[in-house]
């Protein structure tokens, strides 16, 4: 054979999957399908404590989570961060056992014990292989029952705080966040983000120790579960670790009553080679038959990486690299932002666009393939998120507090898929209305101003 004729016996060989490739169609995607949730078990103790266990998956590991209802909203004015103070100190000790001592016996069972503090909720959180479920119940027990709170530890924790402030603070997005949130909630709990360093500094042992007494008892106290373990093990080890924690009241905490309306707040950032944006206003809450329709909505303005808005100021204008819009919750609350980092020269153009999208939206419905491609996005990472044991537990404490019923996660994605165009124009029309936009700047004053006037009467420079 000639060299010519292997030569182009290569080529064929070479190109024709590549031929077939664009020939061939890709397969028509499934149904979608709702999530299945596993099969769940609920009691409650004679203190209060209410009990979920979730059988699921195939690993022999198992998670808990003890949700409390309780967090920054219980903070007075002058107290932002103790709530975040008094859940780190959990960590430190309990009365029978030394931080250390913590740490090795949630190591031996194959795990770790974290907390985390929210605006609503602190989380007292673990993992273990599943033959030591009820170990891993009798830790969380003690570390929420009996914290030693040693006087020793208290500088260091505040220390560590200020630096987490220090950095939050640097932050142009941070910045814009605390003014964002302080427009909307002005004096509510969920308007105040971050305390200053003399609030840090200023915290003592005697108000940690009023918070937890205060806010920590088995009446606002969920348990749940999740993995696989031996049920009746892990109900005699509640019944014996936790039976004896004090009930308490329960807690509504004050609700808020947010406000917004086209203006601008600016925070001067001289030689800023680009602005921080962050726009948006309140809207309805998760409990509101309305809000899966606002999710749908949201995604394919702004909240998703094919949405309108992205599409339009990251790939054809070139603004930003990561615009993001979101619909963020508290309990009876929730607000919709579109955040972006765009250059300087270009803040207001990137307004411009930004609201360009949000009028067609509700001028004009999408189509139906657009929407369905959103659709399949929001159901597909919605099942994604669902298949793990943190994810299960998640979306249980989330319908919880919101006093959703379960309903809501197995028909989700059947909700999703049957929003319409026309649905997608009515939640524009009722809930994101571009003329009540609270628009917060963080960037070169300047340069910026004269860009951005057109978009709002009153501009304040903080």
């Amino acid at each position: 054979m000639m060299i010519r004729d292997k030569v182009l016996i290569y080529i064929l060989l070479l190109f024709t999957p590549l031929l077939w490739a664009q020939q061939e169609q890709p397969p028509e995607g499934g149904d979608p399908k709702d999530f299945q949730l596993p099969q769940t078990e609920t009691f409650t103790l004679e203190n209060g404590l209410e009990i979920t266990l979730v059988q699921y998956g195939t690993l022999p590991k198992v998670n808990a989570s003890l949700v409390i209802r309780a967090g920054n909203i219980n903070e007075a004015e002058n107290e932002i961060w103790l709530a975040d103070l008094t859940t780190d100190y959990l960590k430190e000790g309990t009365t029978s056992k030394s931080a250390g001592e913590l740490a090795e016996e949630a190591a031996k069972i194959g795990g770790q014990i974290n907390t985390s503090t929210g605006m609503d909720e602190i989380d007292v959180s673990g993992e273990s292989l599943a033959d030591f479920a009820p170990q891993l119940v009798a830790l969380i027990a003690d570390v929420v029952q009996h914290p030693l709170f040693p006087e020793t530890e208290l500088e260091r924790l505040k220390s560590n705080m200020l630096r987490n402030l220090s950095v939050q603070k640097s932050q142009p997005q941070a910045i814009a966040m605390e003014k964002f949130r302080e427009a909307l909630y002005q004096n509510h709990p969920y308007g105040r983000i971050y305390p200053t360093e003399e609030m840090i500094k200023g915290y003592s042992l005697s108000q940690i120790q009023a918070f937890y007494d205060e806010n920590f008892n088995a009446t606002r106290a969920h348990l749940y579960l999740v993995g696989m373990f031996n049920a009746d093990e892990v109900k005699q080890a509640v019944e014996e670790h936790f039976r004896e924690w004090q009930s308490g009241e329960s807690f509504e905490g004050p609700l808020p009553s947010p406000e917004s309306s086209q203006r601008i707040f600016i925070s001067d950032r001289p030689g800023a080679p680009q602005s921080t944006i962050l726009m948006g206003l309140p809207v309805i809450d998760p409990a509101h038959e309305d809000y899966i329709d606002l999710q749908v909505t949201n995604a394919l303005l702004g909240g998703a990486f094919s949405s309108r808005i992205t599409s339009n100021i990251r790939e054809d204008k070139g603004y930003t690299y990561s615009p993001r819009s979101t619909v963020s919750t508290r309990y009876r609350d929730a607000y919709w932002t579109q955040a972006a980092d765009v250059s300087t020269d270009v803040t207001g153009d990137a307004l411009k666009e930004i609201f360009y999208e949000i009028n067609r939206l509700e001028n004009e419905p999408p189509s139906k393939e657009e929407l369905q491609g959103t659709q399949n996005y929001l159901a597909g990472i919605f099942v994604l998120r669902n298949s793990s044991r943190t994810g299960i537990i998640s979306q249980l404490s989330f319908v919880d507090l919101h006093g959703l019923d379960k309903s809501y996660l197995t028909q989700y994605v059947e909700r999703v898929h049957a929003v319409t165009p026309e649905d997608i124009q009515e939640v524009m029309e009722k809930y994101l209305d571009a003329g009540e936009m609270t628009i917060v700047l963080v960037g070169d004053v300047d340069k910026i101003r004269s860009q951005v006037t057109p978009y709002a009467e009153r501009i304040t420079i903080f």
